[in-house]
């Protein structure tokens, strides 16, 4: 009975592989290229024992343990203990979104657009495709933490030694399934994929919350986050196994309650119902830009609440900073060239280029709903009515703009107020709103350029992800890497002027904006001159 519920799992898993024959290679060897880039960088960086002990007594501060995890190692801060302290969680993120999007294509994608009812009808299992979808992503995850520890171990470089190395890989790995596993069960719960990476993406982000916020003050919080959980391995330090087993234990129950649930549900629906609309559309519905705020609502409410909290929960350690930078000679020099700003503000500039760069990831989304609306077939009721293209591209564009503008808003409203409550010497509210607003044009330009592929070639838009990933490796790992600064200019971000220390260059943030306007309105020439559905 049981090989009838799975039968064909694995001519499925074959088809799967060939679908994502592309996009697997891609994940797996540009996670693990970055990963040896970084190590061999850190090497060559900090090749004496003083650089490295100066490197790490800059990250003992509240502010990085909040923002990278905590440090182990820290009084002998070799190439390895360096390594997993300053990437090893934000690789895990990126392996984390990658397990997400690969569970959530195969699962509530396919059965949402009608391709699993279709193999259903065929001599296949009812957990067949569950069943393929989790070898899939947990055999992906299996590849890239054998190739990213081997390959680690295979650099030679000093207090990398392979059980350190390969617990480094294994740590990546869990992650992924540990998040293929939280996708799966989600998949199960939600009825569109939509709702599936919504809530997925939401869990990562109270992961990382939790974790932020526990290895600052309170360390059963970060056990408690998956995220915190990998960085108690001590890679490279005391190399403890526990953690991943712990992790992949958890991911075995969640995989066991999603094939139950997967049983006992109907194709097509899951365990949270959607609400039943009204009877008669509100008059705000009865327009494209209704419709477009409505199909995004939740999204965007999810993301401004988190913006708002990561922006309190990294204000929330400000004070504790204020007393590590006073009490910090080495500090107090890094950080000379400032005068006249305080060490906060100084501080301030570097941690707000990360969160821009979290608070674009919203716009994009909600600009790219109308490919994904596209990609169904649902625009074509919209067109065929009294609604032209520019009206319904304008009005994505709009919900995208000013969801930007709030993200940037939110999270420094957030930052200020918990910052300012803690600190002893406040800074002004408005020195914390302009650092953070300034980066707006640049958030237009990652907007021009997600509206340029939607109409010139919306099946390549992927790409704007991928700018905007290296945009963040350029703005966080290359000032790690001492990366040169021409590199920081190919990002719109490494334009804007670094408020409150830096002056404010109106010359550059004029040619950003106008830069991004020109982008949206080529955006909107292609969009209205293309084949839809090409």
């Amino acid at each position: 009975m049981a090989n009838l519920v799975v039968h064909n799992s694995g001519r499925l898993v074959r088809i799967m592989v060939r679908q994502d024959r592309i996009r697997i290679p891609v994940w797996i060897l540009s996670l693990s290229f970055l990963t040896f880039a970084v190590a061999n960088a850190f090497a060559n960086l900090y090749a004496s024992e003083q650089e490295r002990q100066s490197m790490g007594e800059t990250m003992r501060n509240p502010a990085m343990i909040a923002m990278v995890g905590q440090g182990y190692g820290l009084d002998n801060y070799t190439n390895g203990a360096m390594l997993a302290h300053q990437m090893l969680l934000f690789t895990a993120l990126a392996v984390a979104i990658m397990s997400i999007l690969i569970v959530t294509r195969h699962t509530r994608a396919d059965e949402e657009d009608g391709r699993i009812e279709m193999i259903r009808s065929l001599p296949v299992g009812r957990l067949a495709t569950l069943q393929a979808t989790i070898v899939l992503s947990f055999g992906v995850n299996i590849v890239l933490a054998l190739f990213a520890g081997f390959g680690l171990y295979a650099l030679q470089i000093e207090s990398m030694d392979l059980e350190g190395s390969l617990l480094y890989g294994a740590s990546l790995g869990a992650t992924g399934i540990i998040f293929s596993a939280i996708t799966a069960f989600l998949a199960q719960l939600t009825e569109n994929s939509r709702g599936t990476i919504g809530f997925s993406i939401t869990v990562l982000l109270l992961s990382y919350l939790m974790r932020a916020i526990g290895d600052v003050s309170n360390e059963i919080l970060s056990v408690l986050s998956p995220l915190g959980l990998i960085l108690r391995t001590e890679t490279y330090v005391n190399n403890y196994w526990w953690p991943i087993a712990a992790i992949i234990g958890v991911a075995l129950v969640l995989i066991t309650i999603s094939f139950y649930l997967n049983v006992i549900r109907d194709l097509g629906a899951g365990f949270i119902p959607a609400r039943p609309g009204r009877k008669n559309a509100s008059k705000f519905l009865q327009n494209p830009f209704g419709l477009a705020l409505r199909l995004q609502r939740t999204g965007l409410i999810a993301w401004a609440v988190g913006m708002l909290i990561l922006g309190a929960s990294y204000g929330a350690v400000f004070g504790d900073l204020e007393a590590f930078f006073t009490n910090n000679e080495m500090m107090e020099k890094m950080f000379a060239h400032g005068e006249g700003f305080s060490l906060m503000e100084q501080f301030l500039t570097t941690l707000m280029k990360v969160i821009a760069i979290l608070c674009t990831v919203p716009p994009l989304l909600a600009i790219l709903k109308l490919k994904g609306e596209e990609k169904r077939n649902f625009t074509e009721h919209l067109l065929s009515r009294a609604v032209s293209r520019s009206r319904l591209l304008g009005s994505y564009l709009t919900v995208s703009v000013i969801s930007g503008f709030a993200m940037l808003s939110l999270a420094s409203v957030g930052l200020g107020t918990a910052a300012n409550s803690v600190m002893d010497d406040a800074i002004p509210f408005g020195v914390f709103y302009q650092s953070a607003i300034v980066y707006f044009p640049a958030l237009l330009i990652m907007i021009g350029i997600a509206m340029l592929f939607i109409g010139f070639a919306p099946k390549r838009s992927g790409f704007t992800w991928l700018y905007l990933t290296f945009s963040f490796f350029v703005l966080y790992v290359g000032k790690l890497l001492q990366l040169p600064e021409w590199l920081g200019k190919l990002s719109p971000f490494g334009y804007v002027p670094e408020l409150p220390v830096g002056d404010m260059d109106i010359i550059n943030v004029s040619i950003l904006t106008i830069v991004g306007v020109l982008l949206i309105v080529v955006g909107f020439i292609g969009y209205n001159k293309r084949d839809i559905y090409s």
